[in-house]
């Protein structure tokens, strides 16, 4: 298992209350499927392929600190796995997804980092390391600005796992 965050765009008639099947959408990695294949017709596979954020680093809980009110990073409704074995996964709703994109999508990134920055800047090197480390978070959050706002714009779901 590795420490990465990764978000999943699901179409809400996809969704399924089975943390086990929740999981399986990150085992379906698309070098393993090619767009050829049999299973190119079924929509929500295409839908999925089109629609998978990057994973964050083992630091995403650090990314959270720039949205301390939204469910960005670790909002969402958890699902466990049976035996609360494994890690958690969390479904975001169609509107929950919505709300997200459009806060991200007003949200200027200096107004985010500035109160953010005191407690980044520690974890990171220090002032320093200040213009690298907010290029990083900068460019996290650009890429879960796209990710959200695409997944907004085609009306899915997404689902977090969080290892």
């Amino acid at each position: 298992m590795n420490a990465y965050l990764q978000l999943r765009a699901v179409p809400p008639s996809a969704l399924r209350n089975s943390a086990t099947w929740l999981r399986k959408l990150f085992d379906d990695h698309p070098a393993d499927h090619p767009a050829d294949d049999a299973d190119a017709d079924d929509a929500v596979r295409d839908r999925m392929r089109r629609h998978r954020a990057q994973p964050l680093d083992g630091h995403y809980g650090d990314q959270q600190l720039l949205y301390p009110d939204a469910h960005v990073v670790l909002g969402g409704e958890p699902v466990h796995p049976a035996g609360a074995k494994g890690a958690p996964l969390v479904v975001l709703t169609v509107a929950q997804t919505a709300r997200v994109a459009a806060f991200l999508a007003r949200s200027d990134f200096d107004d985010l980092w500035r109160p953010a920055s005191a407690a980044l800047l520690p974890r990171y090197g220090g002032r320093a390391e200040e213009t690298r480390t907010r290029a990083a978070f900068a460019c996290a959050h650009r890429e879960l600005t796209d990710f959200y706002t695409a997944t907004a714009r085609h009306r899915d779901a997404v689902v977090k796992w969080l290892p």
